[in-house]
């Protein structure tokens, strides 16, 4: 289970009450104006603007525990610096290629072990990553007129953007090709797969067989299979038990991925 829902919200133009001072202060204040919203510097203030997210960062203890008392009676969601037991929600270490983000949060467990893994993912991520993404957005029209259903529009572009595929977004050069692409891209073939694991152990997992999960409408699974794999497929594919309805399996129009547990695993 994961302890937190990660979550991208618009604050552009919207009241967000920052108070105290100091560098922790300071750094939501930068942060809140970065995301375009409105820095309110008094509690009560935001409270009367209809402010929903409220920054505490005063440094004296009585006075935060107060303010955030305040705060969420009012129904604002807190974020006290350096007290995550005041913290309805935590601040991730944040990679920007704008429109694409990457958030990487470690539950207020280490901010210098977020901010290490984000140095080393701004290495790998080339800065036309966001120029790609806006890219297909111009082309979403087009992508759309290509391929009408919309499983088959995911499963292209999953094709498309995977290593060393015609998009793939770890190459400088991706954004350019994106018409050329879209003019021959193939139809995605569909037919249903069968994965036989080696482990219960999703690391196991062959480099195809991940993104066989990660692009698939329908898993159907035995119930051996554990949850830890089950996890790696796409959140909204729908999930079935192996010898419900095996025609219905057939008779979907999406892809169709069937997970098989092992039997030397079986107890």
């Amino acid at each position: 289970m994961i302890e937190s829902l990660p979550l991208f919200h618009r604050l552009s133009g919207r009241p967000v009450v920052v108070t105290g001072d100091g560098e922790a202060a300071d750094a939501k204040r930068r942060l809140v104006e970065r995301a375009g919203g409105r820095v309110v510097q008094d509690l009560a203030e935001g409270m009367a603007a209809g402010a929903r997210i409220a920054f505490i960062a005063q440094e004296d203890e009585t006075a935060a525990q107060a303010d955030v008392a305040r705060a969420r009676a009012a129904g604002m969601l807190v974020n006290a610096p350096d007290r995550p037991a005041l913290c309805d929600f935590t601040v991730p270490s944040i990679l920007d290629r704008t429109p694409v983000l990457l958030a990487i949060g470690t539950g207020g467990a280490s901010a210098g072990l977020a901010k290490q893994l984000r140095l080393r993912l701004e290495a790998l991520l080339p800065q036309s990553l966001g120029v790609l993404a806006s890219a297909l957005l111009a082309a979403r029209p087009a992508l759309r007129a290509r391929f009408p259903d919309a499983g088959e529009r995911r499963r292209a572009l999953d094709a498309a953007l995977g290593q060393g595929c015609a998009l793939d977004p770890l190459e400088d050069a991706g954004a350019e090709r994106v018409a050329e692409w879209l003019a021959h891209a193939p139809q995605a073939p569909r037919a249903p797969v069968e994965i036989t694991l080696r482990s219960a152990d999703p690391e196991d997992l062959t480099l195809r067989e991940a993104r066989l999960l990660g692009s698939a409408d329908l898993i159907v699974h035995e119930a051996e299979v554990p949850p830890a794999v089950l996890d790696r497929a796409r959140a909204d594919a729908a999930r079935q038990l192996s010898g419900a309805d095996e025609q219905s399996f057939e008779m979907h129009r999406g892809l169709v991925v069937t997970l098989r547990f092992p039997d030397a695993n079986r107890d």
